[in-house]
């Protein structure tokens, strides 16, 4: 039997497939928007910035954005001609076979997972400081932080991170419509505190905050032998080699890269969008719209307030956890940079939300195909909502946010994504070959060079994280192939019907 079975495509990817179809292009293009813009633009802008690529942080925006627009119109393709709730992973059922569909949607739950509970811990933050200490309130450290957290020793429980999530769990329990009418007025709010930090920061630009653009190169040592787990996998092998000296490499050409890298965490989610594919009314045209609407407008956004950051402090005071409310309040701007956290506490809000959403779909994908066991592909009779994968999903979430510091595991996220764009990227050029009559109503420009370069841009990334986030992947990855071979091989809907 191969390890490669494939299944079939639907000829009718508009069909009833128990899950309620009310969402449309706007809602999806506001679920990208909720998804991307959040801890990307609030906290990772400034501390990419100050550990590796400096104003040309810039600069890692657009790498990291070209990356992912090629990715995204490979996306847009098999989102409008395979469809499905599983997005990647369903793509790549379709295109690749079992085994490689399996391991996207692994690798994406793995991005999910991570991120809701890293994005927990954030909001967390923005919510005891930016909102319940300007009441006068606020709540004790033991009840903020996880136990273990070296940072924080003392913490019991991250109270506000666990009780969001739960919040966010119930909400998409009534239904993917209502969830998607929040998660548009949370971007709304946190679209107007970007508009604001935009008008208040470009009165205040000192181009002498720009000069070097590019920072010069420098090498922060290591320890045995030069080795530091912080340091990228590529300058790893350059040090093997004798390309450069011993350590972490930041500022110059490998900031950038590794700040790209560090920084799509900011990107993360508008591959959510085509989770709602069964929950969309016309997904064919929709799909390509939300998809690609929501990832034009953030990046053009994440571009504007990076050079803005950079442009009124000192990027090396930007290592810090609200740096776009910091920046602001540097310069005087107070009550500005108050609204800047409650539309921080929207935006992360609005992030949670879509991920979420997206990692229900997921499960309940790779739960219908048998692949994990079928309590995760429940539908509730009355919201229809996968609500065996909104609960389990949610606990272990839950569980995550409020007792596990997660440190630089929330990395992870990063290498799992770009992993499944590069299987992806290449799963258009295989469909194309393999099931040329398929109907395409979005086809992929520049065809086969966009999903090469797209392929080949987010392997290039994955190669400037972490020697550490590496080294989390690998065992994540072993982990799934003992739960496919052990299990999912044999339970698998093709398995029973061979």
């Amino acid at each position: 039997m191969s390890l490669f079975r494939t299944k079939a495509i639907a000829h009718d990817i508009e069909a009833d497939t128990g899950l309620k179809r009310s969402l449309n292009a706007f809602d999806l293009t506001m679920l990208g928007i909720g998804a991307i813009i959040g801890a990307g633009i609030f906290v990772l802008t400034g501390v990419a910035a100050a550990t590796h690529a400096g104003p040309a942080i810039v600069l890692s925006y657009v790498l990291a954005g070209t990356a992912c627009a090629c990715a995204a119109l490979s996306y847009a393709e098999l989102a409008a001609s395979v469809g499905g709730a599983g997005s990647a992973y369903g793509y790549g059922y379709a295109g690749l076979g079992e085994l490689p569909a399996w391991i996207i949607g692994w690798m994406l739950v793995l991005e999910y997972t991570v991120s809701v509970a890293a994005v927990s811990a954030g909001w967390s933050g923005y919510f005891n400081s930016g909102l319940l200490e300007f009441f006068g309130s606020g709540l004790p450290d033991y009840l903020l932080h996880a136990p273990g957290d070296a940072a924080h020793p003392g913490g019991l429980v991250n109270l506000p991170a666990a009780t969001i999530i739960a919040l966010l769990g119930v909400l998409l329990a009534t239904g993917a419509k209502s969830s998607a009418q929040f998660n548009s007025v949370m971007v709304a709010v946190k679209l107007t505190a970007i508009a604001i930090f935009i008008a208040v920061a470009s009165f205040h630009v000192n181009p002498a905050n720009w000069q070097p653009f590019v920072p010069p190169e420098e090498v922060v040592p290591g320890g045995v032998n030069g080795f530091s787990w912080d340091m990228s996998l590529l300058d790893y092998f350059k040090m093997l080699l004798g390309f450069h000296s011993q350590g972490e490499v930041r500022y110059g050409w490998s900031g950038i890269a590794s700040g790209a890298a560090t920084i799509f965490f900011a990107y993360l989610g508008f591959d959510a969008v085509s989770t709602a594919a069964e929950e969309t009314r016309k997904p064919q045209r929709d799909l390509p719209i939300g998809i690609l609407a929501s990832l034009a407008l953030c990046t053009i956004l994440y571009i504007i307030v990076s050079g803005l950051l950079t442009g009124i402090v000192s990027y090396k005071a930007l290592n810090v956890a609200h740096p776009v409310a910091f920046a602001l309040e540097q310069v005087g701007a107070h009550t500005a940079a108050g609204l800047i956290s409650i539309g921080a506490i929207a935006g992360l809000t609005t992030v949670m939300l879509v991920m979420f959403f997206g990692q229900s779909r997921v499960l309940f994908a790779i739960s219908r195909d048998g692949l994990l066991p079928k309590f995760f592909a429940t539908i509730h009779p009355k919201t229809r909502t996968p609500f065996g994968s909104i609960v389990l999903s949610g606990i272990v979430m839950l569980i995550l946010g409020g007792f596990v510091p997660l440190g630089k595991l929330v990395e992870v996220a990063n290498i799992g994504t770009l992993g499944a764009f590069v299987i992806v990227s290449f799963g258009v050029i295989v469909l194309r070959r393999s099931r040329p009559e398929l109907k395409r109503p979005f086809r992929t420009p520049l065809f086969p060079l966009v999903p090469i370069v797209g392929a080949l841009a987010c392997f290039y990334l994955t190669l400037n994280l972490s020697v550490f986030t590496w080294a989390a992947f690998l065992v994540w990855l072993v982990a799934g192939q003992l739960i496919y071979f052990n299990y999912s091989r044999s339970h698998s809907e093709l398995a029973q019907q061979n």
